[in-house]
């Protein structure tokens, strides 16, 4: 079985990527993740927000070291030249690289458009093969228009491709009133590749202590269904890269991403749940499936069951939710 595919013209092994997460932290990590079959790895998410704080933290010693002894001053770098939080991140990329032979792809979270271009210009010049922009934004401002925000997101893939020359993913919410459409302006802007979809980490209340609370859950494989839908109903009709995230637990959401139309499937819920490993277990359950059912490479069953491609185009759309809830009688 042929397990290679193709991911925004970088040519993977394996369609089964690991998605942003804290386990690329540790360069022995990312060898691994290799070793185990990994198609690529998303490294870990730089924050612009923390990199901010880092960098206010450093003025503020600066400033009062600087008022005690005027000369200690000397002794600092030009904060210009010195990107507090970024080095550990832009050597972890560079480590990698000199490590591993699978595609390494940055992962940017930022809020300013400086901060997008600056960050991403270093992760091209430490070596990352491709840059994922994780573009976390919740428009809670009500005077804020749906037209705002969308050119929000087009001008920040515009300011990076107009800085690097390495593809550019971008892992989008599913919350815009035309997806369809607003792919294809993504990729007018410049975009390589659409990550669907990013997965908000939302609040909740504790009744007793009135408070917020903030905790993790991972991903449990019934989410599938809203990354599986939008990527077929865009497979074969955007000139975009489709990676799908979200829900994978096992073989099965992937060769369901796979059939959907997308060319790589992430994943870090199952990894830490089942530990790195079980990359290899997840790429022996594919290779199997796909010699039970004949398929020699993985382009010869993707995107077989898009709506493109189906028999019945009508099972993803409203005719069929209507069939769905006449069945409940």
């Amino acid at each position: 079985m042929k397990m290679h595919t193709t991911y925004m013209g970088l040519k993977l092994d394996s369609p089964i990527v690991v998605s942003a997460c804290t386990l690329s932290e540790k360069i022995d990590n990312i060898v691994k993740m290799e070793d185990n079959g990994a198609g690529a790895v998303v490294m870990f998410s730089l924050f612009e927000e923390q990199i901010r704080k880092e960098e206010a933290r450093f003025k503020s010693v600066l400033s009062s070291t600087s008022n005690s002894f005027a000369e200690a001053s000397d002794y600092f770098q030009d904060l210009d030249d010195f990107n507090v939080g970024t080095s550990e991140y832009l050597e972890t990329i560079r480590k990698a690289k000199e490590r591993v032979k699978i595609p390494i792809i940055g992962s940017l979270n930022g809020i300013t458009n400086e901060g997008w271009i600056d960050y991403s210009k270093m992760m091209e010049q430490a070596g990352a093969d491709a840059i994922e922009v994780n573009i976390f934004f919740i428009p809670g401002d009500v005077s804020m228009s749906s037209s705002h925000v969308e050119h929000r997101y087009l001008n920040i893939i515009d300011a990076i491709k107009q800085t690097v020359k390495i593809p550019v993913a971008v892992k989008l919410n599913p919350y815009f009133s035309a997806l369809g459409n607003m792919s294809h302006r993504m990729k007018t802007a410049g975009a390589d590749a659409l990550v669907l979809f990013n997965r908000f980490y939302q609040p909740d209340f504790d009744i007793n202590e009135l408070i917020i609370k903030t905790d993790l859950h991972y991903s449990e494989s019934g989410e599938i269904r809203l990354p599986l839908l939008w990527i077929a109903l865009l497979y074969g009709r955007i000139d975009l890269s489709l990676a799908a995230t979200t829900g994978v637990q096992s073989a099965v959401e992937i060769i369901k991403y796979i059939l959907a139309g997308a060319d790589v499937v992430m994943t870090a819920s199952s990894l830490y749940k089942n530990g790195i490993p079980y990359l290899r277990t997840m790429n022996k359950e594919l290779q199997d499936w796909m010699y039970m059912m004949g398929f020699d490479t993985v382009d010869a069953f993707k995107g077989t069951m898009s709506q493109k491609n189906i028999s019945n185009p009508t099972a993803y759309e409203r005719a069929n939710y209507i069939k769905i809830l006449e069945g409940m009688k």
